[in-house]
Formats: structure tokens, C-alpha cells, sequence
């Protein structure tokens, strides 16, 4: 079992996902584009974002108008979240067994790194983690493989030294890119079934994450993802 812990954010441990979905259909409204409910969007959702975008718009996008497209729905999100948002169920329980269990955990995610931060100090778990990472870029959507890479490195760890938990397949296939574990949760982006058919343990939120992981001995492989 792995003995350390990577956080996702978005859907995994804040409660977004409509908020997400809403921002994605502004931006979606902002070039003609038809709007999803959560149903569709947590079926077709992936990354790179701007394939899902081109599949629901009916055409290609490059990367100018992906590039401005993102700027709506992430203005969008912003003014969504400033509104209220609250961190999943179970999420600080989740947070706290895993650090009374003697381990360590951080986070990562494709949000804005400076916004990511200001957020986990705004709903004060900054001490839970060892190190956040964002994305550190002025354009989002792309994968997160080289991403964990890179934290990795930070934290100096293996992948085979951590469990991933995460809420999209693109969190299943960054850990299988460097040998890590999973546990997939279904409070986000993607559908329970999706999640399900890629074989890896799914929670129905992070304390259940959590309880799987500790109370195994060892998880299952990473199997590749479709």
C-alpha cells in the first residue's frame, strides 16, 4: 500500500461539480454551443478539455479559440464560487484519518495554482497537506500525467510510494503513468460507471476513499485505462 496521499481538488474534495457544469455551459453559450445538464457532462467529460469541448460543439477548436473559451468558463467558475461552494462530504474526516493513521498527503490539482491556495486556506485544511501544486499556466485543460511527474519530484516519492484519489479517469491515468495506486471517488466530473469500467476501487466520497485504503493490505494494479 502506498504511504502517501494525493489529493485531488475539483469533485474530490470541493463539492463543485455544478458549479463546474454551469460555468462550463456559459462557456459553451459563449460561441453558440448548446448547453449540457450534469448527466451528459459527467458521461463525456475528459481531457484534454478542449476534446470534450469540439465533441459537444460538433467542430475542431484550435488553440486561440480553446484559449478564450477557457477564460469565460474560468471567469465564470470564479463569480459561481465567490457565491458558495462547501467541501464534499466527509471530506476534513477523510483528511484528519489519514493523518491520525501516521501518514502523509498533499495535493494536486489542474486549478490555478494562487487560487488553489488561497481556497484550501479559506476552508483552513492547509496543514493537512505536506505540498499543494496547481496549475501554473495561463491556459488549462490538458492532462494531468506530467503534472503528478512533476509533484512527485517535489515531494520526493515514487509513484509506487502513493495512492492517488481522484474523481476523473484522467486522475487514473496519470497514476498508472507513474505506477501508483488509485481509488477513483464519484462525487465529480464523471459518472460512477465510467468510473467503475476502468476496474479501480470507487468511493462514494473521500472518507470511504480513505477507509478502503487503510483497511487494505494492498490495492488492486493499476489497469489501463480506455
Amino acid at each position: 500500500m502506498g504511504r502517501h496521499l494525493i489529493w485531488d481538488w475539483n469533485g474530490t474534495l470541493l463539492d463543485d461539480t455544478t458549479l463546474v457544469v454551469q460555468a462550463t455551459n456559459d462557456a459553451f453559450a459563449s460561441c453558440g454551443g448548446p448547453r449540457v445538464d450534469i448527466e451528459h457532462h459527467r458521461r463525456g467529460f475528459r481531457r484534454p478539455v478542449a476534446e470534450y469541448y469540439a465533441e459537444v460543439l460538433g467542430r475542431p477548436l484550435d488553440e486561440a479559440e480553446f484559449a478564450v473559451i477557457d477564460k469565460v468558463f474560468h471567469a465564470s467558475y470564479r463569480a459561481l464560487l465567490a457565491a458558495g461552494c462547501s467541501l464534499t462530504p466527509g471530506a476534513v474526516d477523510a483528511l484528519e484519518e489519514w493523518q491520525r493513521a501516521g501518514r502523509t498527503q498533499s495535493l494536486l490539482s489542474m486549478a490555478f495554482h494562487d487560487e488553489l491556495v488561497d481556497l484550501v486556506k479559506r476552508y483552513q485544511i492547509s496543514e493537512y497537506f505536506s505540498r499543494i501544486d496547481g496549475l501554473r499556466a495561463a491556459v488549462g485543460g490538458g492532462t494531468k500525467v506530467g503534472h503528478l511527474i512533476e509533484h512527485l519530484r517535489h515531494i520526493g516519492l515514487e509513484g509506487p510510494d502513493c495512492v492517488v484519489v481522484g474523481d476523473s479517469l484522467d486522475d487514473a491515468v496519470a497514476a498508472e503513468a507513474v505506477g501508483a495506486r488509485c481509488v477513483l471517488v464519484d462525487t465529480g466530473v464523471t459518472h460512477t460507471e465510467r468510473l467503475r469500467a476502468t476496474g479501480l476501487p470507487v468511493a462514494s466520497g473521500p472518507a470511504e476513499a480513505v477507509a478502503f485504503i487503510l483497511g487494505e493490505t494492498g490495492l488492486p494494479p493499476v489497469q489501463t485505462v480506455a
